[in-house]
């Protein structure tokens, strides 16, 4: 039985004719791929080269091997001239897939309806649902795949992936960063000098860590090509054409070609032309051409009309477009199928036999007949009802005068777009306002599509250019258009803030509110509250303090209750990060108390104040409020396409998480804030998030993994040369994440680069848990006084906050002296209330770690029971959390075996170590080991040894695996001994 979406291995094949030459390293390594499907294998494999090199041929040998053991396997290919159709590969790939085992799950096929229809071949994709976001989209089709790999494993294939359209990318730039579990693989082929940079960075990041196996094809050999290709020729003559051809598979077969033609017109040979240019050699274009010869008008006018349509070439739309009879339309195609020119594919669509004769066709048509074809097609597909998506990459080619029912289409396409592939929004109604006729009649409509495409351009990434757009509405508004103008000015000033443009936001948003005639008084509110939102990104929360009460009294003159509890959530938000929590708690009561008293519905267009009083109740440690309200965000925020604002309210609830030590649950949460980030475009919201993906990571994985220094270290790239709070936030991680990698002179370097030296740029609830690091920081390398310091800012601060889990870390900081000091009895006591402090406000992570902490201080202290059960209650309670920093944290303080002592000295960093033997150690990871000890980092160790950091971690990770070692710190106290 053929398995699910595959053909048997007697279908025509896609790129069928020519036998695979050579190879054969390339198909070993495929082998190996499929071998491994499911069992620690690469998710991906990306096939690069030159045009004709033959990518598609060595796809096809994969999909074929990979049928004949039974795996299930789904071809797609993008194509040049469809860029704008969202997820065309794909939806080119499950076009022929038999969804009956999937039938089980009607959810999951509605979730994944905009590219499980296909075109030309079943129904057609028709438009996302309203509360469709693209990112559900991409885990969604994540989902899909892992249950067709259920049944014997998946090979997706997507072919010409330089000409994807952005969702496309986006999409699998996401399978990328998360792989598929299970036995599924993707394969990619693509043109490396013309695939789009975000494409190429997410297979190379891919690369960086296994994830995908990169194939490069070169130029055959010599004699692979002659033997394979060209054996009746005689050697002499075969050797010219390889040499003309450069080994460029489709070249040799094009001269060869070529030369039987003329030989059997008894015509001389093909002309020898060398030297390559570009993709292609010079001169393929004309042998390519020379095939047309041959052809009758008629059956040219076919080929040209295949050519344009694209996936739409079907003998219905193929009939239409050029006028023939069925017996005529028949007689062509049947001529140019015998010619090899035109090939079947699935659900009866036609297509060229190669992508790059395809292009030379296209371009050879004369631009008036394409227009008349692109005409045709778009009636036809009206005449159909197809999706307006479908219509408008053909009226957008052959409408260029003002048309009422063609601009009708095309603002259609870009709803149908909104939601899950926001570029082509943009496009679609772009190509709408070139329609539209520029006059005073169509201006206010002109500028409302304008605010629209600006819009789709923002959630897109398009960050500058919606910046470029919405002045251009803003400046060309009439002073009544209040309709746009206000929303403009508030949504330029959010696109200037995510481009890190504060000063600018602020400037524009305070010369609207001077301009005359004034604005109304629901305008000012809307000014107000975006220009509250600039603290405490640029502008200290204190400087604006007048700026949210006039604005919070506005609203409430205006019975405008969501502009109240805005301007309330803004100043919960603002008062809770200045460290007012008297304040911040009241705002934050009344902020709550007004938004759970509004219905959804009139927080649809802006749920902003949902997030700012998540964040606030997170910050004054009400977990389950938070967590409530971010979670009633997401929700409306998706339904309403707010995406800006759902990492924001990812990281909240990812925050909470931490706090209450579920791991496994914030991890994904800040996984799907990283993509949503990457897909925005804004560097210093991506540099938030992964800050926060960082102390994820930290929290959730065993002492020291590379992945959580590696997401600070990026965090802090990202951020830039900003001294901002969400630069505070980047640096402070990084201290963080290099204190658990064993690196306390790093560490301390991070978080006073963070916050001064005094902390006080910190955020002041940041600055006692942060104080608790440095106190770890001076103690590891014997700075006894600075530790001392920081305890005593540490309880300073947590007194004056009263806020339950600063407490707890300053006493942690207080227990850490005490014990250096020998005096184990205060720091059990001192330790004792932080387990108590973090056991009153919920926080189960700093609950878990103080009573970590505390039990060998316990024994030490003479309580060796009492020490023995705080230890199995922490233990319980970061393996029930999935907290592996504090599993690690519990496996280097586990009571000591009755009979024997184990009295503590100082409150352990890292996991205990017993010493191996070093002589199974190459020299080279000898020598790598020896710089760790010194403190050096990969990226100093790369320098110094003329290597890749990649080839570093390398060697870290056989070093660590053979010596039993988990951190820096204890293979620098091996190293030591030894």
């Amino acid at each position: 039985m053929t398995p699910v979406g595959a053909s048997s291995d007697a279908a025509p094949h896609r790129d069928g004719g020519s036998p695979l030459v050579g190879r054969s390293a390339e198909l070993g390594k495929l082998d190996t791929v499929i071998d491994r499907m499911g069992r620690g294998g690469p998710s991906l494999v990306d096939i690069t080269g030159a045009a004709g090199i033959g990518k598609s041929r060595l796809m096809a040998e994969l999909c074929l091997r990979a049928r004949r053991r039974g795996v299930t396997v789904l071809r797609g290919r993008a194509t040049e001239y469809e860029r704008h159709l969202p997820f065309q590969p794909f939806a080119d790939a499950f076009a022929d897939l038999d969804d009956r085992p999937l039938r089980a799950a009607p959810a999951l096929l509605d979730a994944v309806s905009p590219i499980l229809g296909g075109r030309g071949a079943g129904p057609s994709p028709g438009p996302a649902s309203a509360t469709a976001d693209r990112f559900a989209l991409h885990r969604s089709v994540a989902r899909l795949l892992a249950q067709l790999g259920r049944g014997g494993g998946l090979v997706v294939a997507l072919d010409d992936m330089h000409w994807a359209d952005p969702a496309s990318l986006e999409l699998l730039s996401h399978l990328v960063r998360h792989p598929v579990s299970g036995p599924v693989v993707l394969v990619v082929a693509r043109r490396d000098r013309q695939t789009p940079s975000a494409l190429t960075a997410a297979l190379t990041r891919g690369a960086d860590t296994d994830a995908v196996t990169r194939i490069g094809l070169t130029p055959l050999a010599e004699q692979e090509c002659v033997e394979g290709l060209a054996s009746d020729l005689p050697s002499g003559r075969a050797a010219q054409l390889y040499a003309a051809g450069e080994g460029n598979p489709l070249y040799f077969l094009s001269l060869l070609h070529a030369h039987r033609e003329r030989a059997a017109r008894g015509g001389t040979s093909a002309t020898v032309l060398t030297n390559s240019l570009g993709e292609l050699p010079t001169g393929l274009a004309a042998l390519l051409l020379d095939e047309l010869t041959p052809l009758t008008p008629s059956q040219r006018r076919t080929l040209e009309t295949v050519a344009v349509l694209g996936d739409h070439a079907v003998p219905q739309v193929i009939g239409r477009a050029t006028g023939l009879t069925d017996a005529a339309l028949d007689d062509d195609l049947g001529a140019l199928e015998r010619r090899d020119l035109v090939r079947p594919g699935p659900g009866g669509r036609l297509a060229l036999r190669h992508p790059v004769i395809r292009t030379l066709v296209h371009e050879s048509t004369a631009a008036r007949r394409r227009v008349e074809i692109h005409r045709a097609a778009a009636a036809e597909l009206a005449r159909a009802g197809a999706p307006a998506v479908e219509q408008a990459q053909h009226i957008e080619r052959s409408v260029t005068v003002w048309d009422p029912q063609a601009y009708a289409v095309l603002r259609q396409a870009a709803e149908q777009t909104a939601s899950t592939a926001p570029t082509s929004c943009a496009h679609w109604l772009g190509a709408a306002l070139r329609l539209l006729p520029d006059t005073v009649e169509h201006g206010p409509e002109r500028r409302d599509l304008m605010l629209r495409r600006a819009r789709a351009l923002g959630v897109a990434g398009g960050l500058r250019e919606c910046r470029d757009l919405l002045h251009e509405v803003i400046g060309s508004a009439g002073p009544d258009e209040t309709g746009v103008r206000t929303p403009a000015v508030v949504l330029c000033a959010l696109t200037e803030r995510h481009l890190g443009r504060y000063p600018e936001a602020i400037a524009l948003l305070r010369r609207e509110l001077r301009r005359q005639p004034e604005p109304s008084p629901s305008d000012r509110v809307s000014i107000g509250l975006e220009l509250s939102s600039s603290a405490p990104h640029n502008t200290s929360y204190p400087q604006m303090r007048g700026e949210v009460a006039r604005t919070l009294a506005e609203a409430r003159s205006l019975g405008d209750e969501l502009g109240e509890a805005g301007a309330l959530a803004v100043a919960a938000f603002g008062e809770a990060y200045e460290g007012g929590v008297a304040a911040a708690g009241a705002f934050a009561e009344q902020a709550a108390e007004l938004l759970d008293g509004l219905p959804d519905g009139d927080l649809t267009a802006v749920c902003e104040p949902l997030a700012r009083l998540g964040w606030a109740e997170a910050f004054l440690g009400r977990y389950t409020d938070a967590e409530r309200h971010a979670d009633r965000g997401l929700e409306i925020a998706r339904r309403s396409g707010q995406v800006y604002l759902l990492p924001l309210l990812l990281l909240c609830k990812a925050h909470v998480g931490i706090q209450t030590c579920r791991l496994p649950s914030a991890r994904e949460l800040a996984a799907e804030a990283e993509d949503i980030a990457r897909g925005i475009g804004s560097s210093e919201l991506l540099a938030f998030v992964l800050a926060n993906k960082a102390q994820v990571l930290v929290a959730a994985s065993e002492p020291g993994a590379p992945k959580a220094l590696a997401a600070a270290e990026e965090a802090v790239a990202t951020m830039g040369p900003s001294d901002n709070w969400r630069a505070s936030m980047a640096w402070s991680m990084l201290g963080y994440a290099a204190l658990t990698g064993g690196d306390p002179h790093r560490a301390r370097d991070a978080l006073l680069r963070a916050g001064g030296d005094d902390l006080q740029g910190l955020q002041p609830s940041m600055r006692p848990l942060l104080s608790e690091l440095l106190v770890t920081a001076a103690l590891s390398t014997g700075d006894v006084d600075s530790a001392s310091v920081w305890a005593e800012r540490a309880g300073k601060e947590a007194e004056r906050l009263g806020l339950p889990v600063q407490r707890a870390s300053a006493l942690r900081s207080a227990a850490q002296i005490a014990l250096h000091g020998g005096d184990p009895a205060t720091a059990a006591t001192l330790l004792t209330e932080a387990v108590a402090e973090s056991a009153r406000s919920g926080a189960v992570f700093w609950e878990a770690r103080s009573l970590l902490l505390a039990a060998p201080v316990m024994t030490a202290a003479g309580l060796g029971a009492r020490g023995a059960a705080m230890w199995e209650q922490g233990h319980r309670m970061a393996v029930t959390g999935g907290a592996g920093l504090l599993i690690g944290l519990a496996e280097m303080t586990r009571p000591p075996v009755p009979g024997t002592s184990a009295p503590a000295t100082s409150l352990p960093a890292a996991p205990s170590i017993t010493p191996p033997r070093l002589a199974s150690l190459t020299a080279r990871e000898r020598e790598v080991a020896e710089l760790v000890a010194e403190g050096l980092t990969n990226q100093a160790i790369a320098a110094r040894l003329y290597l890749s950091p990649r080839t570093v971690e390398t060697h870290l990770s056989r070093v660590f695996r053979k010596t039993d070692v988990a951190t820096r710190a204890g293979l620098a106290a091996l190293m030591a001994r030894s």
